[in-house]
């Protein structure tokens, strides 16, 4: 079984204001906040499991949408390469949250 940690950039689009604020405060328990709507995710294949049955929980399948985008491995060189336009990215805060 493959437990290596896997990059993720997930991107969400919430209807309701009261379950963005949840989906909002449950992303941050498992990735850093790049932008409004945008968390990068370093996670082993248990954490993204957990993430995802937290997702499924949170939204309403008809009016939200959550994509999640594979970046490549943790540990591997140059698995995934960010660019920015404008302002640069700073490094996030990061929180633990155990859920």
């Amino acid at each position: 079984m493959n437990t290596e940690p896997h990059v993720y950039l997930v991107a969400y689009d919430i209807a309701d204001k009261k379950r963005l604020r949840r989906v909002y405060k449950l992303m941050r328990g498992f990735g850093d906040h790049m932008q409004y709507s945008v968390f990068r995710c370093v996670l082993s294949p248990v954490q993204r499991e957990r993430m995802l049955d937290a997702l499924h929980r949170a939204i309403h399948h008809r009016e939200d949408q959550v994509i999640i985008i594979p970046l490549g491995r943790a540990n591997a060189k140059r698995s995934w390469r960010m660019t920015t336009v404008g302002l640069p990215v700073t490094h996030p805060e990061r929180s633990v949250q155990v859920i």
